[in-house]
């Protein structure tokens, strides 16, 4: 078969696909092994994944496929979530655009059929990405958080809290979001600093009559647009300039109501002018202030953001439109004195970017204070454990210890429905089913006849199910448990095996939203936790530094990248530079990198094919002292990165993983390996050294088959027949190795470099051989390797020396010094120049080295291993400075 001059992945990534699929090798069913399950944090049906989903899954089908390829039975389950707030608008602004439908035109029965369709055109688009990208998911295990067994979880969890008093409905301020029209959770709010206003408004002081006087309060207000809803004028009791307003009223601007002037010590007196507008209904501080002065809450919002007849003035006004036009009549009326530049934070909507309003508000809300306890418990005792725990542990606790209780409801269609029905006089029945809340009516009226059947008075006042839908992460919380079945089937043989997960793999921004509401659900329904490690990725990033995400659509497609590059070169972009839960700068330009990866193992697999043909009848002693250099060098070379990667797997340092195997490969194998064992030219290689060169790079495949799982696969095929593919062979575990032949390894690397970096410096063709004499203290590491030393810098003689040799070109290579011999005469003055500047480069890196040892604070907080390895440096500096001056008074 003859091979392309490059890696091809088109063609090759589908063909695996389904040979994989047809395999069913990343189908899992309970049976002897031990467990290893990952439940894909589920993306939102409304769109396409971006490159922070590429990173997630990425990093979730390394350690699937590791685990998989070590003897445990991975089940990798995948899904997607209804999205609530972001599908209900997606959905709504296709039937505007598409259809000219409103959804107030619309039944919520024809909006959810709507719904669905959307679902499952753009399901259906996420999950091929997710195959695409090489994802070795269960197929088979779908789940989707408005599937029929899943809604009944969600309502079956809400009866269970409900009944245990710790689901309550009331009237509180929340966040609202305008464009959604919905209430949000504290969670789902982002703030941001902007250049914002400071208005200042003259207040009247109303006189005996009721009537403005020619006194006035100013008020320093960033939200004039409220004015009308203002119950109150609020100011310190200690701050004597208001001191004789005691008792007294001033009248609102624009719709000239008397409100009073109360006085608590909430206001700071060094504020603005001192004195506070209170406007009960559009700021939770004023809501407060209102509950304890007993202030009127006058509500001028709608819904939507526009003024409302409470308003009086600017009715159906968008807020914003209305807080220019309020300061535009301030000012016609002479009541605004001045405005003033001010930083200030507002809230935005995670979902729509529209900024928040306060607003009061009857709600669902969830008492959150028993179950972070339990999920704080969680993680301090390391039950679950956080990677990178240092940086995100603080912010963990941080949350759960000052928790607030949870608004559950949501003013949309699209979710599960609130089991909640009210009769005609307003009785709330909360219960799984309409049926079972009519009984709960039926007890309370007592409307169940001797027979056991309920009489007619329901038929006529029929109940009524809340409008409102659960928030969305209220079903995402129990992912873990109910993929499995485990509230709707509890003890089923799936929940058993599965539960608790092996690891969560997420993003850092969600760690509230998801990750402890996770915690808290399984310590609440399962008495367990639902997985044992969590491993946080970093953010991705684009160059100006900003969060890859739909809503500024500033993230490569992810298709059109693989269609590019390939699956595998945009794996290795993406996780080349991803350490754990720091963020990275992604750009289409990352991949090119892995495809160039790609190609040096094509190139390698043609120079072995190449030698198949070649392969001779003689066989080295593989095992005496016979053995060929190279392969005792790679062969521990081999052993010492297994080990570093699995402890790299460990420690879910994952980028460094793939940067251990990329030199690996690369370097080690590539460079230096193949160019040792290549055989002369039109020569045949040796039978043992080509079956080791095989058994090698079968083994490098394997080691690099999680991170690039087709190219591997692919090379491992055409590398040599055989019986198993590479998805499921079995690593085997490293074993010990030498560190001498690791040392004369190294030491053959820096001197072939070092010599023929010499060799160009003085103009020496690789063709013109040289004489070389070593001057060491420890001759015998030369020995191993002085066969390869001959052939890879073409010298016809090595010479071992105590004492300078003259008329040669001198180098100092690590301690030793190294005489080169030729036929062309020697400069002296060149070689002293070269000496010079690797003097003074040498001297220069001790001085940085000392300087950093002399540092008491990283003496004493560095780990021991790094303050060995800058001793170690400053060792071999002084080392190295000394030969050189010893050279330099040798010419």
């Amino acid at each position: 078969m003859e091979l392309s001059k490059n890696y091809q992945p088109e063609g090759v990534e589908d063909k695996w696909i389904k040979h994989w699929k047809s395999k069913r090798y990343f189908n899992s069913t309970p049976d002897e092994r031990k467990p290893f399950t990952v439940v894909i944090p589920p993306p939102n049906v409304t769109g396409v994944l971006h490159m922070g989903h590429t990173l997630n899954e990425t990093v979730q089908d390394i350690l699937v496929r590791k685990a998989r390829m070590s003897g445990f039975n991975a089940c990798w389950v995948p899904g997607s979530d209804h999205a609530s707030i972001a599908t209900e608008s997606k959905v709504v602004q296709m039937l505007e655009k598409e259809k000219g439908i409103k959804k107030s035109d619309l039944t919520r029965e024809e909006f959810l059929k709507h719904a669905y369709e959307w679902k499952e055109k753009y399901g259906g688009i996420i999950y091929h990405q997710i195959e695409k990208l090489g994802c070795s998911v269960d197929w088979d295990r779908v789940s989707f958080t408005m599937d029929a067994d899943y809604y009944k979880a969600v309502i079956k969890v809400f009866i269970d809290l409900y009944n245990k008093k710790m689901i309550y409905r009331g009237a509180r301020m929340i966040n609202w979001d305008p464009a959604a029209k919905t209430a949000l959770s504290d969670e789902e709010v982002e703030y941001k600093e902007i250049q914002g206003k400071l208005y200042y408004v003259k207040y009247a002081v109303a006189g005996a009559d009721g009537q403005p006087t020619a006194e006035f309060v100013t008020i320093a207000t960033q939200r004039p647009e409220t004015i009308m809803g203002d119950s109150a004028v609020c100011v310190n009791p200690n701050d004597e300039r208001f001191a004789h307003l005691k008792g007294k009223k001033v009248i609102v601007p624009l719709v000239n109501r008397a409100v009073p002037v109360i006085f608590d010590e909430y206001v700071d007196p060094a504020f603005g002018t001192g004195a506070l507008k209170v406007t009960p209904a559009h700021d939770i501080n004023d809501y407060n202030l209102g509950l304890k002065h007993n202030l009127a809450v006058i509500d001028t919002l709608n819904e939507d953001g526009t003024l409302n007849a409470n308003a009086e003035v600017f009715i159906g006004m968008e807020r914003f439109a209305a807080r220019k036009k309020v300061v535009d009549t301030l000012q016609e009326q002479g009541l605004l004195l001045k405005e003033e530049a001010y930083t200030t934070r507002i809230g935005l909507s995670q979902r729509s970017m529209a900024v928040v309003e306060p607003r009061i508000s009857t709600q669902w809300f969830v008492t959150m204070k028993p179950l972070a306890e339990k999920a704080l418990v969680a993680v301090t005792s390391g039950d679950v454990k956080i990677h990178p725990g240092e940086k995100f542990m603080a912010t963990y606790k941080y949350w759960l210890e000052n928790i607030k209780d949870w608004c559950i409801s949501r003013q949309l269609w699209w979710g599960q429905r609130i089991p909640a029905w009210y009769d005609d006089k307003g009785n709330c029945y909360v219960a799984e089913t309409e049926e079972e809340a009519v009984r709960q009516w039926a007890t309370n009226t007592n409307s169940i006849n001797p027979s056991g059947k309920i009489d007619n008075p329901y038929t006529v006042h029929p109940l009524k199910q809340d409008d409102d839908v659960l928030d969305t992460w209220f079903s995402s919380w129990l992912w873990p448990m109910e993929v499995f079945k485990g509230i709707t089937h509890p003890g089923n043989p799936d929940i058993n095996y599965y539960y608790p997960g092996s690891v969560l793999v997420t993003g850092q921004d969600i760690i509230f939203f998801w990750v402890a509401r996770m915690i808290m659900a399984g310590m609440e329904f399962m008495d367990m936790k639902p997985f044992s490690d969590v491993y946080f990725t970093g953010m991705v990033r684009d160059k100006l530094g900003r969060k890859m995400s739909k809503q500024l659509n500033n993230s490569p497609d992810l298709l059109m990248l693989i269609d590019k590059f390939g699956a595998d070169a945009v794996r290795f972009g993406i996780m080349i530079s991803a350490p754990a839960g720091n963020d990275l700068l992604f750009d289409e330009t990352s991949p090119e990198q892995g495809s160039k990866f790609n190609n040096k193992m094509w190139n390698a697999l043609k120079l072995v094919k190449m030698w198949e043909a070649k392969v001779g009848n003689r066989q080295s002693a593989i095992g005496n002292e016979q053995t060929p250099f190279a392969i005792t060098w790679f062969e521990n070379r081999l052993q010492q990165a297994k080990a570093e990667i699995e402890q790299h797997y460990k420690d879910f340092k994952l980028s460094e993983g793939l940067k251990t195997l990329y030199s690996l490969i690369w370097t080690d194998f590539c460079s230096w390996y193949l160019e040792w064992v290549k055989p002369p030219m039109d020569q045949p290689i040796d039978k043992t050294v080509y079956e080791k060169t095989v058994s090698f790079f079968t083994e490098l495949l394997q080691l690099l088959h999680p991170y690039m799982p087709f190219v591997t696969e692919e090379l491992y095929h055409l590398l040599a027949p055989r019986t198993e593919d590479l998805c499921i062979k079995q690593f085997t575990p490293a074993q010990t190795y030498d560190a001498i032949v690791l040392r004369e390894g190294e030491l053959l690397k820096d001197v072939i470099t070092g010599l023929r970096d010499v060799r160009i410096k003085n103009q020496i063709k690789t063709i013109e051989p040289i004489k070389l004499y070593i001057q060491s203290d420890n001759n015998e590491l030369y020995k191993a390797i002085e066969t390869i030393l001959l052939k890879q810098v073409n010298i016809e003689q090595i010479s071992f020396v105590t004492e300078p040799v003259v008329q040669t070109i001198t180098t100092v290579i690590d301690k030793d010094k190294f005489y080169i011999e030729t036929e062309r005469p020697v400069d002296n003055s060149a070689q002293k120049d070269q000496l010079l500047k690797d003097l003074d480069y040498y001297k220069k890196f001790l001085e940085s080295v000392n300087k950093k040892l002399s540092n008491e604070r990283f003496v004493q907080s560095a780990r021991p291993d790094v303050v060995q390895l800058e001793q170690k440096k400053k060792t071999d500096a002084e080392e190295k400075i000394k030969a050189i001056e010893e050279s330099l008074s040798n010419l």
